[in-house]
């Protein structure tokens, strides 16, 4: 008795030896299988989520006889309608200090072979280019340079303190026993420059960047942008009252052939105050369309198959926005045929 209860204690632990090395075995071909999966495999493995496949199967039938047309034209609407829409609510800020920017350089002042001799400045220069000039013992005392450029001028016994600067260069310039003490004119103003006798004491330290062109730029447009933005509420006012009387096919076309009247007026239209109008018109506008394409898209489609619909025209004209933006940012500055 002794003996078999030897033998079957033996046995139990073989078994539970053999149980232990098969589970082990397992896991490791299953660690084995895993390592070999690539991308396919995985994409594989999580299309046969359930709910995944779900949403395949809605999306597919989104494409079935019955809903094809309807899909394919709803597509070429709503990709059309957003890539305008969108690539000319960029378009209008980039065109606007587009202007600002010509209106600027359009006032520069330009002078030439101009001999300055012991005199002071201790004003703001502003927008100008100055070329083969000579300035003397000059001093430069307490004041700001701003987008001011000196082209192959000579600078001789000049004095610089307490000066700052934005967008200002010197070009091929001679600076001979000048001075320049507590200013912002690091090397980067200075283009091929030469400084015989010439000293730098205590230059500003920190952050010297001027913002305030940045700013009025940035406040210009959040402007442009809020008014764009407030001009879409009549026509969501227009809209709601009237959609179900002249029915939304008639808005969309409607709405649709406003805002391209009001892109041919963009030929015209060569000053800020006209940007800004144009933009405001096209966005009151437009915004009929949108509604109505809103809402005919969810009354075409039946309960079950609205939303993946919604969202697959909606994905569509997110990319044509990506796309309208990016073309449209790029011809600010070389057409308006776009």
């Amino acid at each position: 008795a002794r003996a078999r209860e030897r033998e079957g204690a033996g046995n139990g632990v073989r078994v539970n030896e053999l149980l232990w090395a098969s589970e082990h075995q397992h896991r490791h071909n299953v660690m084995r299988e895993c390592n070999h999966y690539d991308l396919v495999s995985s994409i594989l493995l999580v299309s046969r989520c359930p709910h995944v496949l779900q949403v395949w199967e809605n999306i597919l039938q989104c494409f079935t006889p019955r809903y094809r047309m309807t899909t394919l034209f709803l597509a070429v609407v709503w990709f059309t309608l957003s890539f305008s829409y969108y690539g000319l609510t960029v378009w209008f800020p980039d065109m606007i200090k587009y202007f600002q920017n010509e209106n600027y350089h359009s006032k520069m002042k330009i002078f030439h072979q101009e001999h300055v001799d012991r005199f002071t400045f201790n004003f703001t220069l502003e927008n100008q280019v100055h070329t083969d000039g000579q300035y003397i013992d000059v001093k430069f005392i307490g004041m700001h340079f701003k987008s001011v450029t000196f082209k192959d001028s000579l600078f001789e016994d000049c004095y610089f303190e307490d000066v700052t600067s934005i967008n200002t260069f010197f070009e091929n310039c001679t600076f001979t026993s000048t001075i320049f003490y507590n200013t912002d004119l690091f090397k980067t103003r200075f283009i091929d420059s030469r400084f015989p006798n010439s000293t730098f004491l205590h230059n500003k330290e920190g952050c010297t960047i001027d913002f305030s062109d940045d700013a009025e730029t940035a406040f210009l447009t959040y402007l442009v942008s809020f008014l764009g933005s407030l001009s879409v509420l009549p026509g969501n006012i227009v809209s709601a009252l009237f959609m179900d009387k002249v029915g939304r096919l008639m808005m969309i076309g409607g709405s649709m052939l406003l805002s391209a009247i009001t892109c041919f007026f963009l030929f015209f239209g060569n000053s800020e105050a006209a940007m800004i109008g144009l933009q405001c018109v096209f966005c009151g506008v437009s915004i009929a369309a949108w509604n109505a394409l809103d809402v005919i898209t969810v009354e075409l489609y039946s309960t079950d198959k609205r939303a993946t619909a919604f969202g697959i025209l909606n994905g569509l004209s997110k990319f044509a926005a990506i796309l309208g933006i990016s073309i449209f940012a790029s011809f600010v500055e070389i057409t308006k045929v776009v």
